[in-house]
C-alpha cells in the first residue's frame, strides 16, 4: 500500500523529534498560546521558482549539505503550484491585514525559470494581493544570466535584484564556480555593471557575501564597494555544532574579519547599508534587528518550494534531512497552518527559545543567540549558543565600544 503524505510526514516529524528535541518534542505550542502569545504573520515569502542551479558553489546549503530533498522536487515550479502559492500568499496578506509584504524569487537559480515566467508571476501576485498591501518583489540571483534584455524586463516589472558575490575575484572564484570548474566572477561582474547603469539602478537592491576568513577583509571591502551596492548582507558560513565552520590556521577569526570590515565601513560613513552592522548598532541602542544573525526580533519568513511544500527557512538544510519540513503544501494548506509549526514558533518567541547560557549573557538583547540555524546540536536541537558564540561576543562588544565612543565624542562637540 502506498504511503500517504501524512504518513510520510509523520516519519519526518519522528526524525525531527529525535534530531532536534528542541523544539519538536519540548516546545508546547498550545500551552504557549494559552498564555496569550500569538504568532507573527509571515511578511516575507521566499518562492523557490527553480530548484536547479547553473553554478556549483562548494558551500551551498541547498546542494552540499545534509538535506538533499531538492533531488525529488520538480526543477521548475509548475503553473498550478505557482497559482496556488499566489492564492495562499494573497489570502494570508488579507487575513492579517498586511500593509507590507516582501516576496523573494529564489532557487537554485531563479533566472533559469525564464524571464517571461518571472515577470508573469510578479504581475499575477500584484493583482492578487488585497488593496492597501504594498508588495515588494525581489530576486536573489548569482547574476551570470543577466543580460540587457532581461534586466530591462526586471526593471519594467519592478523586480529588485540582489546578487551573490564573495568579494575579490580570487575570493569569489575559490568557491563560486561553474560546473566545469571555471570561476564565475567575471560573469557576475558583468551582471552587476548592468544593474549599476542609471536607467536600471532602481532595480539593484544590493550584494550578498559569505564571509571567507582566508581572504583579506580590506581587499574584500574595496572590491565590494567598487560595485556601489545600495545594501549588503554579510553572512557567516552556515554551520552547526555538529558540522562546525572552518577555522584555518593563520587566518583571522570570524570576529576579527568582521571587525576589520566594520571599522572601514564605519570610518568611511559608507552610504551602503550593511544589514549586519546596522542591526548591531540598532539593537545596542535599544532598537530592533532586521538581521537573522542578531537580536531577538521574531522571524516572519517562510519558504514555498518548487513542489508547493511550505517550509521553514532553507538554511536549516545544513542541520539534517527534513529539518525545514512542516508537512504542509500550498495545494492543500493555508500559510496560517505553518504558524503552529514548532520550528516556526521557536523563531518567534525570542529569549524563551534561547539556551540558559544565552539568557544569562549581558549581550543577550543584542546578540539574541545568533542565527537560529547556527545553534543546532544533533540530539539536542536548536537551543545551544551559536557555534559562532565567541565571535559574536567579540564583534558585538567592539561595535558597542565604537558606537559609545563616537556618541561621547559627538556630545562633547555639541556641548562645546
Amino acid at each position: 500500500m502506498p504511503l500517504t503524505p501524512a504518513t510520510l510526514f509523520g516519519r519526518v516529524r519522528d526524525v525531527q523529534r529525535t534530531m532536534a528535541p528542541w523544539p519538536y518534542a519540548e516546545l508546547d505550542v498550545e500551552a504557549l498560546k494559552a498564555t496569550g502569545w500569538r504568532p507573527k504573520p509571515f511578511s516575507e515569502v521566499i518562492l523557490k521558482v527553480h530548484q536547479r542551479c547553473n553554478l556549483a558553489c562548494d558551500y551551498c546549503y541547498v546542494y552540499e549539505h545534509a538535506d538533499q530533498s531538492w533531488r525529488d522536487r520538480p526543477p521548475a515550479m509548475p503553473g498550478e503550484v505557482r497559482d496556488a502559492a499566489i492564492a495562499r500568499i494573497a489570502a494570508h496578506a488579507g487575513r492579517h491585514g498586511l500593509k507590507d509584504l516582501r516576496v523573494v524569487l529564489h532557487g537554485g537559480e531563479p533566472m533559469l525559470y525564464g524571464i517571461d515566467r518571472l515577470t508573469t508571476l510578479a504581475e499575477s501576485l500584484r493583482r492578487a494581493v488585497p488593496p492597501g498591501c504594498h508588495v515588494e518583489i525581489g530576486m536573489q540571483t548569482n547574476g551570470v544570466l543577466l543580460t540587457e534584455a532581461t534586466v530591462r524586463a526586471l526593471v519594467a516589472h519592478r523586480i529588485r535584484v540582489g546578487i551573490s558575490l564573495d568579494g575579490t575575484a580570487a575570493a569569489h572564484d575559490q568557491h563560486r564556480r561553474f560546473k566545469d570548474g571555471r570561476g564565475s566572477f567575471s560573469a557576475v561582474a558583468r551582471g552587476i555593471d548592468l544593474l549599476r547603469r542609471p536607467e536600471y539602478r532602481n532595480s539593484y537592491s544590493g550584494l550578498l557575501t559569505t564571509v571567507n576568513v582566508n581572504t583579506d577583509p580590506e581587499l574584500g571591502y574595496q572590491q565590494l564597494m567598487a560595485f556601489e551596492p545600495p545594501a549588503m548582507d554579510l553572512l557567516l558560513p552556515h554551520a552547526t555544532w555538529s558540522d562546525p565552520p572552518p577555522r584555518p590556521m593563520g587566518a583571522p577569526s570570524y570576529a576579527e574579519w568582521l571587525i576589520a570590515f566594520f571599522d572601514r565601513w564605519y570610518a568611511d560613513q559608507s552610504p551602503t547599508r550593511v544589514r549586519l552592522f546596522e542591526s548591531a548598532i540598532r539593537v545596542l541602542l535599544g532598537g530592533r534587528s532586521d538581521s537573522e544573525q542578531l537580536g531577538l526580533s521574531p522571524s516572519g519568513a517562510i519558504v514555498i518550494e518548487s513542489d508547493g511544500d511550505i517550509e521553514q527557512v532553507d538554511a536549516l538544510k545544513v542541520a539534517y534531512p527534513g529539518a525545514a519540513a512542516t508537512g504542509l503544501n500550498v495545494r492543500t494548506d493555508d500559510l496560517d497552518a505553518a504558524l503552529d509549526d514548532p520550528g516556526v514558533v521557536a523563531r518567534q518567541i525570542g529569549r524563551a527559545a534561547l539556551a540558559d547560557e544565552c539568557r544569562a549573557c549581558p549581550l543577550v538583547e543584542a546578540c539574541g543567540g545568533g542565527h537560529y540555524v547556527h545553534r543546532y546540536r544533533a540530539g539536542a536541537g536548536f537551543r545551544s549558543p551559536s557555534v559562532y558564540c565567541t565571535d559574536l561576543d567579540v564583534f558585538v562588544r567592539h561595535v558597542q565600544r565604537t558606537v559609545s565612543a563616537d556618541l561621547r565624542r559627538r556630545r562633547s562637540v555639541d556641548g562645546s
